[in-house]
């Protein structure tokens, strides 16, 4: 695994050029939200083992049309994310986070995978393969997600860099693992739900780094050691900002 120092400040850098060119035109956020309800589908669908491939996420998201050899499945999630991708901008319209919209996103994430219990806490024990971590148990879901959304978020937010107090809701969720499937992509999209409401780009985590992201998660559940992991989302983080100047610059100059 790569060995991942901390780019909090690389991030303020780069958030101070982007702020330096808002208010963004409207044709360039609409650029920028068609590029990521397709790249943040593509990423976080094959973290979890999708097999479609960005351009293939992209015509079935966008064309509608099927993609031959592919499973059902795999179109289901795609279709999934990106309608819960899209709710994340009427969420952005909130004061707060509540339980309520973390069940709504991952009743989106699974929306048509009735064995995922859409929109539900777990209602059985889980294992998670290739870790020692066993989440809670399912009577344990309930209050351990009301202490993180009640209690946990809003230390995070108030005291904690915004990155990192998105990276650790992400963290918290899949270690209280709160529903039978799903538990990742919804993470990523509240995690970003966090960067957008402070400002910051919505980050992307490609598959090439599954491995380190999969590893740094690992830490912190048998070990306790946060810090890898949030490292980890601050490269992201870092890399995703640096990839939308590149795309607002270029769109500026057309």
């Amino acid at each position: 695994m790569v060995d991942y120092d901390s780019r909090l400040e690389q991030c303020e850098a780069l958030k101070k050029e982007l702020d330096g060119l808002r208010p963004l035109d409207a044709h360039i956020i609409n650029e920028l939200k068609r590029y990521y309800r397709v790249s943040l589908t593509y990423t976080s669908n094959a973290l979890e083992g999708n097999t479609l491939t960005e351009s293939e996420t992209k015509v079935v998201l966008e064309d509608g049309i099927t993609i031959g050899g592919k499973p059902l499945k795999d179109h289901l999630e795609a279709i999934g994310h990106a309608k819960a991708y899209d709710y994340l901008y009427k969420l952005l319209e909130k004061p707060q986070i509540t339980k309520q919209d973390i069940l709504d996103l991952h009743r989106l994430v699974v929306y048509d995978l009735q064995d995922a219990y859409p929109g539900e806490y777990r209602p059985k024990p889980v294992i998670i393969t290739g870790t020692e971590f066993i989440p809670p148990s399912p009577k344990e879901v309930p209050g351990q997600m009301t202490e993180f959304i009640q209690s946990k978020l809003p230390q995070w937010q108030a005291n904690q860099h915004p990155i990192e107090a998105a990276a650790l809701a992400h963290l918290e969720l899949v270690s209280i693992h709160p529903f039978m499937d799903g538990n990742g992509r919804t993470a990523r999209l509240l995690m970003n739900l966090l960067l957008l409401r402070s400002g910051y780009t919505q980050t992307i985590i490609p598959p090439i780094v599954r491995a380190d992201y999969i590893t740094t998660l690992d830490i912190a559940h048998i070990q306790g050691n946060e810090h890898p992991f949030l490292n980890f989302i601050s490269h992201m983080v870092n890399e995703s900002l640096k990839d939308v100047l590149r795309i607002v610059r270029r769109l500026s100059e057309l």
